[in-house]
């Protein structure tokens, strides 16, 4: 890749070739219909935010695809789609195989994908219908170097979005925050329209209040004035991180057309991903959590948050240049014990060991 920069060879990246091909094949179907694309991004609650909004586009009727830095590469789902219509074909270009494609394209409402800051940095005419930044903390700083960097790949997300598209920001969140307040100072009818969700104010978008989330869509075809979308505690996803992914998941879904109780259905239903405080077993009163997809601190310091009781907290792994000093409070207040391992180890005793009672262990 780096020589091939330097030769000046173009380079498109995987979501970039998924974005072309879409628009592509539909550019040359007899319907003409493109699927719209709805893009998530953020430091933290990418998948299960992205899976969230497609369950609740298929329970409000919409054929979507689900790929991207979620697991399943978009340009293989997109394939998949064709391929299993064309007896004996696995991927192979070929005149029918490009009409079928056109033709299964064109049956598609969305496309929903997660997409991550280092495959924003090489889109090159990707345009989300939807888009949502979930939030933004210091993460992969061993590759950005700055926050500045890392906001600025992350903002890749709606470079190209226009009028008529939409975008949605956590209103709670400082970084996203000032990201918004330097690209969309001016008012002008050629940016996306832009939405909220909050955790601690009433916003045009989707918000909590006093233990009920709510719809507030004033300048959209909605026109949802502060009405009750569901309870807090009906939510089967548990965790203040949680609850702003739901919400985000709410607004999006909302905007793309879903109806509320298609949305409310998957809320009360979806069970969570893998990995991200999951519950693996409880035995003799100890509850034993898998939170091991939580990588850098931030996603720390919202499953923390999350637990009312004493926590042994099993943390480590690669060193990504985090500030493990913003755990100090949490740490200091419920981490009965600390359980420290991998590369990371010493760096986290330096700041956190004198909070708690800490050990190391060379494995799991």
């Amino acid at each position: 890749m780096k020589k091939a920069k330097e030769m000046g060879i173009r380079i498109i990246g995987e979501l970039e070739l998924a974005y072309q091909v879409a628009a592509s094949s539909n550019r040359q179907a007899a319907s003409g219909k493109t699927p719209k694309f709805l893009a998530i991004t953020g430091t933290n609650g990418k998948s299960t935010t992205t899976t969230l909004l497609n369950e609740m586009l298929n329970r409000g009727g919409f054929r979507t695809i689900l790929g991207g830095n979620i697991g399943n590469a978009l340009t293989e789902e997109i394939l998949k789609i064709a391929a299993s219509q064309v007896s004996g074909v696995r991927f192979q270009v070929s005149e029918d195989f490009q009409i079928t494609l056109n033709s299964q394209l064109s049956t598609l409402n969305y496309i929903v994908a997660e997409v991550s800051s280092f495959q924003l940095e090489s889109i090159e005419m990707f345009r989300p219908a939807g888009a949502s930044i979930l939030n933004i903390t210091p993460d992969h700083m061993d590759r950005y170097h700055s926050m500045e960097k890392y906001k600025d790949a992350k903002a890749q997300i709606f470079a190209n979005q226009k009028e008529g598209d939409f975008l949605v920001l956590n209103a709670d969140d400082s970084e996203t925050m000032r990201l918004y307040d330097s690209r969309f100072k001016i008012q002008d009818s050629r940016l996306p329209n832009v939405y909220f969700f909050s955790r601690k104010k009433a916003v045009e978008g989707v918000y909590f209040k006093d233990g009920v989330i709510y719809s507030n869509f004033i300048n959209s075809q909605l026109s949802t004035l502060n009405s009750q979308l569901i309870k807090a505690d009906e939510i089967n996803i548990k965790g203040v991180h949680n609850l702003e992914n739901a919400m985000a998941a709410s607004a999006m879904a909302l905007l793309a057309g879903c109806p509320a109780d298609a949305v409310i259905s998957a809320l009360k239903d979806f069970e969570g991903l893998e990995h991200r405080l999951e519950l693996v077993r409880e035995f003799e009163g100890v509850d034993y959590i898998n939170d091991s997809k939580g990588t850098n601190v931030d996603a720390v310091v919202k499953s923390l948050e999350s637990f009312s009781m004493p926590v042994i907290l099993i943390a480590g792994g690669r060193d990504k240049d985090g500030d493990f000093s913003l755990l100090s409070s949490l740490v200091k207040s419920r981490v009965k014990k600390l359980v420290l391992i991998g590369e990371a180890r010493e760096k986290i005793k330096e700041f956190l060991g004198g909070l708690t009672e800490t050990i190391f262990a060379d494995n799991l």
